[in-house]
């Protein structure tokens, strides 16, 4: 018996605000959705991002995306900023005081009262004459010399307190970052992270270019996360053109996003065992993470399984021949390493109590993915704001409440079975049919506007684009992407902590700074 389509990504509620209407309206978003002790997070809504618009006639608005609680559209409120000037919300709702900086940087909006009215995108010496993505901007004008200094640093003075500028070339293969530490011996008095050294603008990137172009861009904003940001891409572009994938195409998203789960939780482990000294747990890590990659690369032809989803469906169909059996040998040896981690005594021993993010920090600073559900917010945008097949597949969300580096590995230990579980399901849905659909078979979007979300390997992921049919051309895309959050939230693990346990509470993140800087 034939399966019925997966539902469409349901819709959003467009809201107009006045300037002078933000502030209450956010502290009502805060009274009515705070998350108390003992609440149901994914019942509360969230504020998820901010991000500057310029329509056709290059006048500016600023959109806030809300989350209205589970199983409810979305919300985006649209503020009139074409002042130049709007109130910072980042007092009320701290996780905004990243985007409202971002956007000040790139296209010049000021934020009134912003509690870190510092640049957070443009560095010293790199300071340009306009603000980047604002009008009139010419790339080969002199940049402003002298500028103030752009990261908001401690300003503390002592004779036993240092100050170590470790990056931005660190050790190994890693990405480029600095990270500043004030320390005495090994306690840790502050710390900050300096991001944003090699920004690609990939969200203007977008502009002006069609889907085919847009598909390629998305698989490599972050490259570790390809399917999921292809896959919200995707989503957000069948929103706005009224598409919807086929069934057969749906539940191949959910397969390809598993196994892109699967290989970045393995990777995860092998480096966690490496900053605990484990050697050998270390290569395992890497050599079943290699193993899942090779399954990746004859599935697909890749090993990061890009180039196959693209709006509408897929780009070709896919052979589930012996994926079954693959993930079936492969599955014991995954097991029997997870349980010799979780039992060795050394590596608890500098997980436990390591880089603990309270639940209140968590949910005030916007953290996401499997670093706030180890910290007690049991949030999942495949369960909460359900896409692809996963409605109709049985899966259960891990959680912890410790918020330490332990239990970011615990719920990620738990996440490597349910994605194999959640396999598994979706090849017995597996039936003949199109791979591929690209007329429009529900209403399109407002002016153009799709919105598509995808829970990343790192967490919540969405965004926002913005087509002009006419032209068949993007004007806008906003990349929500959960490294930009997690980032935000990392520091207040580090503070007051020790350098004997930064590696490791660093590589419990998973952090990336491709995905954070964009």
């Amino acid at each position: 018996m034939p399966h019925p389509e997966p539902p469409i990504e349901r819709p959003f509620q467009m809201q107009i605000l006045r300037p002078d209407e933000l502030l209450d309206a956010a502290q009502t978003l805060l009274a009515d959705h705070d998350v108390g002790l003992g609440d149901t997070p994914s019942a509360h809504g969230r504020m998820q991002c901010a991000y500057a618009l310029r329509d056709a006639d290059g006048k500016l608005s600023v959109r806030y995306i809300v989350s209205q609680g589970a199983n409810r559209p979305w919300g985006i409120w649209s503020v009139d900023a074409a002042s130049g000037s709007l109130p910072s919300l980042a007092n009320v709702l701290p996780l905004l005081g990243w985007y409202e900086r971002e956007i000040q940087d790139l296209y010049g909006i000021t934020f009134t009262d912003h509690p870190e009215p510092h640049p957070l995108v443009l560095h010293e010496g790199f300071i340009p004459s306009k603000p980047p993505l604002q009008t009139g901007f010419d790339p080969k004008a002199e940049p402003i010399r002298g500028h103030a200094e752009p990261f908001a640093e401690a300003n503390m003075v002592g004779r036993d307190i240092q100050r170590l500028p470790f990056g931005l070339i660190r050790a190994d293969v890693v990405e480029s970052a600095q990270f500043v530490f004030h320390y005495i011996g090994e306690g840790i008095l502050h710390y900050h992270p300096r991001l944003f050294y090699k920004h690609r603008a990939m969200e203007a990137r977008f502009e002006g270019v069609p889907i085919s172009t847009a598909c390629v861009l998305a698989e490599r904003v972050s490259g570790v996360d390809s399917v999921a940001h292809e896959l919200a891409f995707s989503q957000a572009m069948e929103a706005a053109l009224g598409w919807q994938a086929p069934l057969r195409a749906q539940v191949w998203r959910v397969i390809l996003a598993e196994l892109e789960r699967l290989y970045n939780h393995l990777h995860y482990f092998g480096h966690l065992a490496k900053t605990t000294t484990l050697k050998v747990a270390e290569a395992e890590g890497i050599w079943l993470e290699e193993q899942v990659k090779q399954i990746n690369g004859r599935l697909t032809g890749s090993r990061f399984l890009r180039g196959v989803i693209v709006p509408g469906g897929l780009r070709r169909d896919l052979d589930a021949t012996g994926l079954a059996a693959d993930l079936n040998a492969l599955q014991p040896q995954i097991e029997d390493y997870l349980n010799t981690l979780a039992n060795t005594r050394s590596y608890l021993d500098r997980l436990l109590t390591t880089g603990v993010l309270p639940r209140q920090v968590a949910f005030d600073q916007g953290a996401t993915g499997p670093i706030e559900r180890a910290s007690d917010l049991d949030r999942d945008l495949r369960r909460d704001h359900g896409y692809a097949l996963y409605p109709d597949l049985q899966f259960a969300v891990p959680t912890a409440t410790e918020g330490d580096a332990d239990a970011r590995a615990r719920v990620r230990d738990q996440e490597i079975r349910q994605s194999l579980h959640l396999i598994r399901q979706a090849l017995n849905q597996l039936e003949p049919g199109a791979i591929r659909r690209t007329e429009s078979t529900i209403d399109p979007a407002i002016d153009g506007m799709g919105l598509g979300w995808a829970e990343a390997v790192r967490g919540g992921l969405i965004y926002a684009v913005h087509w002009d049919a006419k032209a068949e051309r993007l004007t806008r895309v906003k990349i929500k992407e959960p490294s930009f959050s997690n980032w935000r939230v990392f520091p207040f693990t580090v503070h007051d902590s020790n350098m004997m346990d930064y590696a490791i509470n660093e590589a419990s993140f998973g952090l990336s700074v491709a995905g954070a800087d964009r």
